[in-house]
């Protein structure tokens, strides 16, 4: 939503409150939606709850994965199971590729540890082609090159200055790239100053391919 729609909807919500209306919104976001309504409306803290629905624990994330098997006849052994929470960082998304991908490639049940393996490069090549690669596609060279400079970091999150320190910059300089970033949903501020990418391993992915960074 553009900012001023956002702005309109929360007056909207404010006005059904105030006339005791049975009305109820239910939405999502990125971690940036709760400063984003402050800035639209500072009343807006005191009309929502803002829940943070992240990555799954990992005693879930193994339930996510056996339960679907065990329903469709088949088992996942424990090992198995660690890999791919392990890999998936509990991601739901990266779960849910990691099931399917796996399960696909093992020959029987118990699906094992080796059957994950050997489904590792499907998966990573799907991640790669339609997940990170099409979020990467959106940014201008110097985005991209913002965004290497902090995954040669780690996974974060980083202070601004020190990310301006590896591009070598004064963090000034690189504060309009950083907020189209954040404006894009690639990196979100989790407290002030601080910068992290909004999807696990998207530092590794950065590393791994050679992004074009030429203005």
């Amino acid at each position: 939503m553009q900012p001023e729609e956002l702005s309109a909807l929360i007056v909207a919500i404010h006005r059904t409150n105030q006339l005791n209306l049975p009305v109820i919104l239910t939405g999502a976001g990125l971690p940036q939606l709760r400063a984003l309504a402050g800035e639209a409306k500072s009343y807006a803290e005191r009309l929502f709850d803002f829940p943070e629905i992240g990555s799954l624990g990992a005693d879930d994330a193994r339930t996510a994965l056996a339960v679907p098997a065990r329903e469709s006849g088949a088992s996942i052994d424990d090992a198995a199971l660690d890999i791919m929470v392990e890999r998936s960082h509990g991601y739901p998304y990266f779960l849910q590729e990691w099931g399917y991908h796996v399960w696909n490639t093992a020959p029987q049940s118990p699906i094992t540890a080796d059957d994950v393996d050997r489904a590792a490069s499907r998966v990573q090549d799907q991640l790669d082609q339609n997940f990170f690669l099409v979020r990467l596609d959106r940014l201008t060279p110097r985005e991209r090159e913002y965004l290497v400079a902090m995954a040669s970091l780690g996974p974060g999150p980083h202070r601004s200055g020190d990310i301006a320190g590896a591009l070598g910059v004064r963090v000034e300089s690189v504060a309009p790239r950083r907020s189209a970033l954040i404006a894009k949903g690639i990196i979100y501020s989790p407290a002030h100053g601080d910068t992290a990418f909004t999807v696990p391993l998207f530092d590794e992915f950065l590393k791994r391919v050679d992004v074009d960074t030429e203005v």
